[in-house]
């Protein structure tokens, strides 16, 4: 293209002498042109074209056209690995907490149900019209009452306050019940670490009553 030529385009549409293709070029933009080479006609030196800006379009993707750039989803390793972890401390902390709770639930069922069992002698001397007796082994952890033997939960100790006579051995001893309701009466001591829980036996009466030293502080 010769320079007057040259001149004579706008700066926004090179490379086109005629008119309408000059208004052409201009309405679309043009992106990139290259000058026609010997004997080429000057309208096909125009490349390549691009909308006009105003569009929104922007620049061309650097990207070849079907190629993109993409994140895959899902986790890493590290990250599988820190989750299962959380998970595994949680079902530990979960796990002790319910054994835990599960080991209080027991003890304060074995004070209720001992006390039962002592109700239930009391009431069985009343209606039979003879003496009836709850018998503890202390060593064992064990009570018998009417010919029934239950033992206490593992980890549980056992203590009994009575009258002399109602002291077998050093680890035997029993409370007594008459047929007017009353008793020898005594103390039974459940503990468990530092939790203790008082059965207590009223000799004149013979009610039975069950306190729980922790909420009694």
């Amino acid at each position: 293209m010769s320079p007057p030529l040259q001149a004579a385009l706008p700066a926004r549409c090179p490379g086109h002498a005629d008119a309408r293709a000059r208004a052409r070029c201009a309405a679309v933009g043009v992106a990139r042109v290259r000058w026609p080479a010997a004997g080429e006609d000057e309208g096909a030196a125009v490349t390549r074209r691009s909308l006009p800006s105003s569009m929104g379009l922007g620049r061309a993707s650097p990207w070849p056209s079907g190629r993109r750039l993409t994140r895959n989803g899902g986790f890493t390793l590290l990250e599988m690995l820190a989750v299962i972890l959380l998970i595994g401390i949680a079902a530990a902390a979960v796990s002790v907490s319910v054994s835990q709770g599960l080991v209080s639930a027991r003890a304060n069922a074995a004070s209720g149900e001992l006390a039962a069992a002592l109700r239930q002698t009391r009431t069985a001397a009343i209606v039979g019209g003879k003496d009836q007796t709850l018998e503890l082994d202390t060593r064992r952890g064990l009570y018998r009452a009417n010919g029934h033997e239950v033992r206490l939960p593992q980890g549980m100790q056992l203590g009994l306050t009575s009258a002399r006579e109602d002291q077998v051995d050093a680890d035997t001893g029993r409370i007594r019940f008459f047929p007017d309701g009353s008793s020898t009466g005594g103390r039974i001591t459940l503990q468990r670490g530092q939790r203790q829980w008082h059965v207590n036996v009223a000799w004149l009466t013979g009610a039975v009553s069950v306190v729980d030293t922790a909420s009694a502080r």
